[in-house]
């Protein structure tokens, strides 16, 4: 009797280890999987906590009882608005539940510095290519010039980790005081030389020449290119302008030897040379989709079908990199330029900033421009898109990105589909996308060249 009970008592337990196996491997087979966030604890400085990943087909995800949007192939991604402190944020299904505590620190009040008067000085700019802007921040559409080495400056007054250029009456603009070093004399007082501007069939060249390197702004407007040189060193109203019309499709250099700018508008050549771009690569993963996906990867993808599609088509094509691997963005701009580059095409996918998500806002294809001479092509690009693919128009839009601002060649940045919306993630994941974007961008730049 006891030996019949002990043999029951034992098979019970058997069953139950039995039981609490086969459950739980149907818990880890159905649960969810996440790639953000990647902690169970974390502290941000962010406004929102997202929440991306895949499900299986049976579940339903509710984050903080919010029932979630899961798309065909599992993808989801919630944003959940945080408060200062501690947030408890329950992530559950009908097969697994996970609690994540995201600390939210508290916002600072960014006190903005004040605009303090200097006595008048003489700096010299110590390398190339060092921005001038039009406001005291380091970031934005506020560059107005790229100055050169050896510019001379007059500052006169200083704001948080800018100086304050004065450029002529009531013109300033912005450097970083890094960027700048005291001039050793003080009696710097280049003297005009001449100017001349000749036309060619497809350029123009435009010459201003003092006996010393001095600052410079472009600016543009619908019709014409305006050049200025300021010369404060003789009188706040020395300023010598030269107004270069535009032709529909153009790009421009600026170049500074000895006192003499030399302002060289080119037109777009029949004969072009593309550069496209695989955005990231290498330990620069990019953006990381729903279901664990690398923007690094797809980019490249679209990048090679790009490549064969335009070298198909009789134009010569140039690659930042053609496998995974780390170009840096300096890296990226010099190949351009060393290959003479007329159009620079940056392929990118996009992931969600820190606001609220809005599926069905915070999607489809997006185009950046910087330069004016850029926008035409961008908008070409982005209607072929989204007529190829079928995404969205998320717009076009400027923005500063490096591979974008020279001016030496027209440069957009594409950003195909968001890495990071479930909807789009069935589109990215289908085996025909990165075909038909590149298609699309292909078309875009056809059309825009007048093919």
């Amino acid at each position: 009797m006891n030996r019949d009970g002990g043999t029951i008592k034992f098979m019970r337990e058997i069953l139950v280890l039995f039981f609490t196996f086969l459950l739980t491997g149907i818990s880890q087979v159905f649960a969810y999987d996440l790639v953000l966030p990647r902690e169970k604890k974390s502290i941000v400085n962010t406004n929102y906590a997202f929440f991306v990943g895949k499900a299986k087909n049976t579940e339903v995800i509710t984050i903080n009882d919010e029932k979630i949007y899961v798309a065909t192939n599992g993808a989801f991604a919630h944003s959940v608005k945080l408060k200062e402190g501690e947030n408890r944020i329950v992530v559950k299904s009908n097969f697994n539940t996970q609690i994540y505590k995201v600390y939210k620190n508290a916002s600072v009040t960014v006190v903005k510095p004040e605009f303090e008067e200097l006595e008048p000085k003489n700096y010299v700019v110590k390398k190339d290519n060092t921005p001038l802007r039009s406001t005291p921040i380091d970031y934005g559409m506020n560059r107005i010039s790229h100055l050169f080495k050896d510019t001379v400056l007059i500052l006169d007054g200083q704001q948080g980790e800018f100086y304050r250029v004065k450029l002529a009456k009531g013109k300033y603009g912005w450097i970083m005081k890094t960027a700048v070093e005291e001039a050793d004399c003080d009696t710097f007082r280049p003297e005009f030389v001449g100017m001349n501007s000749e036309t060619f069939k497809n350029a123009s060249i435009h010459t201003i020449e003092f006996t010393g390197n001095l600052p410079y702004t472009t600016e543009e407007n619908d019709r014409e290119i305006i050049f200025k040189i300021y010369n404060p060193f003789v009188s706040d109203n020395s300023v010598y302008t030269v107004n270069i019309k535009k032709p529909e499709k153009y790009f421009y250099t600026t170049d500074l030897c000895r006192g003499k700018y030399t302002f060289k508008l080119n037109h777009l050549p029949e004969n072009i040379t593309v550069t496209v771009d695989a955005g990231h690569g290498g330990s620069e993963k990019g953006a990381v989709g729903c279901l664990g996906d690398k923007e690094k990867d797809i980019n490249l993808q679209i990048a090679v079908e790009l490549k064969e599609i335009l070298t198909s088509l009789g134009i010569n094509v140039v690659m930042t990199r053609e496998c995974d691997a780390n170009v840096s963005l300096e890296d990226r701009v010099k190949t351009a330029r060393d290959n003479c580059t007329n159009i620079f095409v940056s392929v990118h996918l996009n992931s969600i900033p820190d606001i609220k998500m809005d599926i069905h806002k915070n999607r489809g294809t997006s185009v950046y421009y910087y330069n004016p001479n850029s926008k035409q092509l961008a908008k070409s690009v982005l209607e072929s898109v989204n007529s190829t693919v079928g995404t969205r128009n998320d717009g076009v839009r400027t923005a500063s990105f490096a591979v974008i601002r020279p001016t030496d060649y027209v440069g957009i940045l594409v950003e195909t589909a968001y890495m990071t919306n479930p909807l789009d993630s069935v589109m990215y994941k289908s085996d025909s996308f990165a075909k038909n974007a590149a298609q699309g961008i292909a078309d875009g730049i056809l059309k825009y060249i007048g093919n």
